[in-house]
């Protein structure tokens, strides 16, 4: 049968593919076949089956790549992915550097902004870092109050941005030197207390002060982690 000679009904098209993407007759890569395959096996013409997969595509059923094709699902998370291959491609101290300029003036917008509600919250999350007794629970709470601050700052181009920088936390490689670091240079109980401190700041609603010690937090952790990879690259020469 001619594609030209098949019915324009869209709405029979859209039936037809919604019964494809409900069956188990899918490839395991998702890919569907082509507009022209499609109108030969569902007997509705190509202009049709655009149509239906345009409907589709809005509902999030499929999603389509220029040059690629057609595939099941929704459309992948691009932005994450470039997110992984940035951070990917950066290191700790230039992680740090950004952070320097970032955080203090999350903290400081926190203090003018930041709920009573979220000001416990924090108090509770600095808790729960302090009671935490393995690295990968440390790690999970410490980003949780940083990003808690963030988020209290009420600026969500900031929050994004930050959401890029604490990224890096989910790499293994990181977790590994912020818990060496802590350990040999003994920070634990002084940063619990640099904790206590932004906090006690942005409770009282004192913008500088929330800033300063939220950078002097940083610069105690950036001064951790350069003495780590200091020693590190002085045990590498010693053992080249």
């Amino acid at each position: 049968m001619a594609t030209s000679s098949l019915p324009e009904n869209s709405v029979h098209a859209l039936e037809r593919l919604r019964g494809l993407l409900n069956s188990a007759d899918l490839p395991t890569d998702g890919k569907l076949p082509t507009e022209r395959a499609l109108s030969e096996t569902l007997g509705v013409s190509r202009r049709a089956i655009r149509r239906a997969l345009e409907v589709l595509e809005a509902e999030g059923r499929v999603w389509r790549r220029q040059g690629s094709g057609t595939y099941v699902g929704q459309r992948p998370d691009d932005w994450s992915q470039h997110v992984s291959t940035l951070v990917a491609g950066t290191d700790l101290m230039e992680v740090m550097e950004v952070r320097l300029r970032i955080e203090p003036q999350l903290a400081q917008l926190a203090a003018m902004r930041a709920k009573p509600d979220d000001i416990d919250r924090m108090y509770e999350l600095a808790k729960k870092i302090t009671a935490s007794d393995d690295a990968d629970s440390r790690e999970l709470w410490d980003g949780a109050l940083h990003r808690l601050i963030a988020q209290s700052a009420g600026n969500q181009f900031f929050l994004t941005i930050f959401d890029v920088i604490n990224h890096v936390r989910q790499d293994e490689a990181w977790q590994t030197i912020r818990e060496l670091a802590r350990s040999i240079n003994r920070t634990r109980p002084v940063s619990y207390a640099q904790h206590r401190a932004i906090i006690d700041a942005i409770a009282a609603r004192n913008p500088m002060k929330a800033a300063e010690a939220m950078r002097e937090h940083l610069l105690m952790l950036q001064e951790s982690l350069i003495r780590i990879t200091s020693l590190d690259a002085r045990q590498a020469e010693e053992v080249g």
